[in-house]
C-alpha cells in the first residue's frame, strides 16, 4: 500500500514541483554570490529571511508554469489511459518545457539585475523590440559571464536527472472499485486545483490580496534587495497583469492644485543682455554617468579625483546642484523625463499602455517660437524606441546610425563611438539655422564597457570596468566642446548636461536608495563669467524642461512635472523618483519612501549618508507632511493625466 502511494501521480507531481522550487532557491543563492557587491551588508540571518520569503514567489511562478502539467497528470481519466507510455511522455514535456524556460530566464537575470537593480519585467521586450543586435548582446553576455552560464547548465542538468515521470495507477476491476477510484481521484483533483489557485494567489482567506511584486518588500531592508527575493518568471507574469493604472484619490480636484500642478504659465525672464543673447539650446544626455565618477561632486572625499577631468572643469563654470537626481534607472526612463518633464513612475512611459498619449517637449514648445529641432543618437535607427519618441515629442529630425553613414565607427555592440558621433553632432548643428534646439544621447559608456583600440592604454582602468569608458566618454565630450567652440553658434547657446541613469558603483554612499539616482544636472553658457554651486533644494531630470523654457523666455502655458530650477531665486525644493516598488521624494536633507498608502521610510541623508537609520517612526509628522502631500498630489496628477491623455497644454 505504501509503495503504491509513492508511485501515485499526485506524489510524482508534488516531487517535481518541489524539485523546481529547490532549483530556484539554488539560483537565488547563486544570484547573491555573483552580485555580493550590489547587496552589501547582508547578514546570514537576513539572507536566510530573503531565501525563505522568496519561496512564496517561487511557488507562484512554478505553479503558473506547471499548471497544464498538474491538470493533465491529475485529471480523473481512466487508469489505463493515464498509465499509457505516450501520455506520460506528453506529461513530461508539459512539465519540462515551461520550467526550463523559467530557469533559463531566471539565470540570465542574475547578470541583468546588475544593470537595472530589479527583476526583468515585460517592459524589457518592448525596450528591445527594434534592436537587431539583441542576440549579439546576449551571446556576448553568455561569453563574458561564463560562470553564470555554467550555473544555468548545471541547474538544467539537475532538472533532467531529478524529474520523476514514472507512476503507476492500479486499474479498478470491479464496479465498486471503479466508483471509488473516480470519486477519490475527482476529489483529489478538485482539492489540488484549489490549493494551486491559493498558492498562485499567495495565500488563503478572503482578505488575502493576490501576491504581487511589491510584496517582496516584506522581506527586504531596501527596494534593491527585492531582486533577490523575486524571481524573473513571477516578475514577467505580474507585469503582464498591470496593463491599466488605477487612479488614487488622495485629494479632491480642488485640493490637489494646492499641493502640485503640472500646468505652468510662461513668463518672460529676459532682464539683461547676457540672458537675451542665449538662444540656442543643446541638451546632452550622457549614458550611465553617476555622480560617483565625477571628481567635481566628490571634493569632500580626500584623494578622490574621479574619471572626468574635462567635465570637472566644465561644471566649475556651470550652474549645477549638490542634490540632483535621475527619474529612473534605465535609458528609456530618461528621454521623457529630460525632454518632456514626464517622470518614470511605475514603469517607463515609453512602454506603458498610454505611450500613444499626446506629449509636449522642449522641442515642441520652442518650435512654436521658430526653432529648428533635432535629436541625435548613434545607435541603429529605431533602437530603444528613441526615434519614435523623438517624433511624438515634436522633434523635426532624427539623426541616428543611418544618417551618420560610416559603419566603420560602430562599436560592435550598441552605437557609433562617442568621439566620432559627437563630432558629427557638432558639425550637423553648424548646418542648422539659428535658433535651434537639439539633444544628443551618448552610448559608449554602456556595457560591455569597451573603448576604441587606439585608446586601450590611454584612460585609467579604475576599480570597475565602467571607469575606463567614463574616461573615454569624458574625452569625447572634451573633443565635442573643442569643435563646438569654433562654431559661430557656440556663444549663443545654453548647454544642458545630465545623465540617463547611474551604473556600476563602488562608493558606499552611492549604492543606497539615494545614491542610485544621483546624476549630474548642469547648465552652461559660454558667456558666463563663473559658475554657481547650488546647495539648497533638490532637482531632478524633470526640472530641465521648465528651466530651459524659462531661460528661453517662453511666454505660453506648458505642461511639466518639474519646476524651473535655473532662473527662480528659490531652488525647486523636491525631487521625485520611483525606486520599485516605492515612491521616493528628496528634499535637500530628507529622503521619504512611500508605498502608495503610507510612509515606510524616512532618512536624514545629510547626517546619515549611508541611510542606515530609518527615522520614520520618530520624526515629527509636520516635518514631512509638505513632502508627502506634494508626493501624493504628484502621483495622483501623473496617473490621472496618463489615463485621460492630459500630458500637454492645448494651444
Amino acid at each position: 500500500m505504501a509503495k503504491s502511494i509513492w508511485r501515485h501521480p499526485w506524489v510524482v507531481a508534488a516531487c517535481n514541483v518541489l524539485l523546481v522550487l529547490v532549483l530556484y532557491s539554488l539560483l537565488r543563492i547563486g544570484c547573491y554570490a555573483v552580485n555580493t557587491d550590489i547587496f552589501p551588508d547582508v547578514s546570514k540571518a537576513h539572507l536566510w529571511e530573503m531565501l525563505c520569503g522568496g519561496l512564496r514567489f517561487d511557488l507562484t511562478a512554478v505553479l503558473y508554469l506547471s499548471s497544464l502539467y498538474i491538470i493533465a497528470i491529475l485529471l480523473p481519466l481512466p487508469a489505463q489511459w493515464r498509465n499509457n507510455a505516450a501520455y506520460k511522455r506528453v506529461l513530461a514535456w508539459l512539465f519540462l518545457i515551461p520550467n526550463i524556460f523559467g530557469l533559463i530566464i531566471n539565470t540570465i537575470d542574475i547578470v541583468y539585475i546588475r544593470f537595472t537593480d530589479r527583476r526583468t519585467t515585460c517592459t524589457f521586450f518592448t525596450e528591445f523590440a527594434h534592436d537587431d543586435n539583441l542576440w549579439h548582446i546576449v551571446g556576448q553576455g553568455i561569453s563574458e559571464y561564463w560562470y553564470v552560464t555554467l550555473m544555468g547548465v548545471a541547474v538544467l542538468i539537475m532538472l533532467g536527472l531529478g524529474i520523476r515521470s514514472m507512476y503507476n495507477l492500479e486499474s479498478p476491476n470491479y464496479r465498486q472499485e471503479r466508483v471509488k477510484y473516480y470519486v477519490c481521484e475527482s476529489l483529489l483533483f478538485v482539492a489540488t486545483i484549489y490549493m494551486c489557485v491559493m498558492g498562485i494567489r499567495g495565500g488563503f482567506g478572503r482578505y488575502t490580496r493576490p501576491i504581487t511584486i511589491s510584496n517582496a518588500m516584506q522581506y527586504t531592508d531596501n527596494p534593491r534587495e527585492t531582486a533577490l527575493v523575486l524571481n524573473t518568471p513571477f516578475s514577467l507574469m505580474k507585469s503582464l497583469e498591470n496593463q491599466q493604472y488605477v487612479e488614487p484619490q488622495y485629494f479632491t480636484a480642488e485640493e490637489i492644485e494646492q499641493h502640485m500642478s503640472p500646468i505652468h504659465k510662461g513668463i518672460d525672464v529676459f532682464e539683461n543682455e547676457e540672458k537675451e543673447g542665449s538662444k540656442n539650446v543643446v541638451v546632452i544626455i550622457l549614458e550611465s554617468f553617476s555622480k560617483e565618477y565625477i571628481g567635481f561632486y566628490n571634493r569632500d572625499i580626500e584623494g578622490y579625483n574621479g574619471y572626468t577631468p574635462f567635465l570637472d572643469s566644465l561644471l566649475a563654470q556651470s550652474v549645477t546642484y549638490q542634490y540632483s537626481f535621475a527619474s529612473g534607472r534605465k535609458s528609456i526612463d530618461a528621454m521623457p523625463s529630460v525632454l518632456s518633464s514626464i517622470p518614470m513612475l511605475i514603469e517607463p512611459y515609453i512602454v506603458t499602455p498610454y505611450s500613444t498619449n499626446s506629449v509636449s517637449s522642449i522641442a515642441d514648445c520652442l518650435k512654436r517660437k521658430g526653432y529648428q529641432t533635432a535629436f541625435f543618437h548613434g545607435a541603429p535607427n529605431g533602437s530603444m524606441g528613441f526615434q519614435a519618441y523623438a517624433r511624438s515629442a515634436g522633434f523635426d529630425k532624427y539623426y541616428g546610425m543611418d544618417e551618420f553613414g560610416d559603419k566603420s565607427a560602430f562599436d560592435g555592440t550598441w552605437a557609433i563611438w562617442d568621439e566620432e558621433f559627437l563630432q558629427y553632432y557638432a558639425q550637423t548643428m553648424s548646418e542648422m539655422s539659428e535658433p535651434f534646439m537639439t539633444s544628443v544621447f551618448t552610448a559608449s559608456s554602456h556595457h560591455p564597457f569597451n573603448v576604441p583600440e587606439r585608446y586601450n592604454e590611454v584612460f585609467p582602468e579604475g576599480n570597475i570596468p565602467i571607469h575606463k569608458t567614463i574616461g573615454y566618454a569624458d574625452y569625447a565630450l572634451r573633443r565635442f566642446f573643442e569643435t563646438a567652440s569654433q562654431q559661430p553658434w557656440y556663444k549663443n547657446t545654453l548647454f544642458v548636461i545630465t545623465a540617463d541613469h547611474t551604473n556600476q558603483l563602488t562608493l558606499a554612499e552611492y549604492t543606497n536608495a539615494k545614491g542610485l539616482y544621483e546624476v549630474p544636472i548642469a547648465f552652461y553658457c559660454p558667456t558666463w563669467q563663473k559658475g554657481e554651486w547650488r546647495t539648497q533644494g533638490a532637482v531632478s531630470q524633470t526640472d530641465i524642461m521648465p528651466s530651459v523654457l524659462a531661460w528661453s523666455g517662453y511666454d505660453e502655458s506648458y505642461f511639466a512635472f518639474g519646476e524651473d530650477a535655473l532662473t527662480q531665486a528659490k531652488e525647486h525644493p523636491y525631487a521625485v523618483c520611483y525606486n520599485a516598488p516605492l515612491y521616493q521624494i528628496m528634499s535637500d536633507s530628507l529622503l521619504v519612501q512611500f508605498d502608495g498608502e503610507k510612509v515606510v521610510g524616512v532618512y536624514d541623508y545629510r547626517t546619515d549618508r549611508l541611510l542606515k537609520d530609518n527615522i520614520a517612526a520618530s520624526i515629527e509628522q509636520e516635518r514631512i507632511k509638505p513632502m508627502t502631500d506634494y508626493l501624493k498630489a504628484y502621483i495622483q496628477q501623473y496617473i490621472h493625466r496618463m489615463i485621460h491623455d492630459e500630458l500637454r497644454v492645448l494651444q
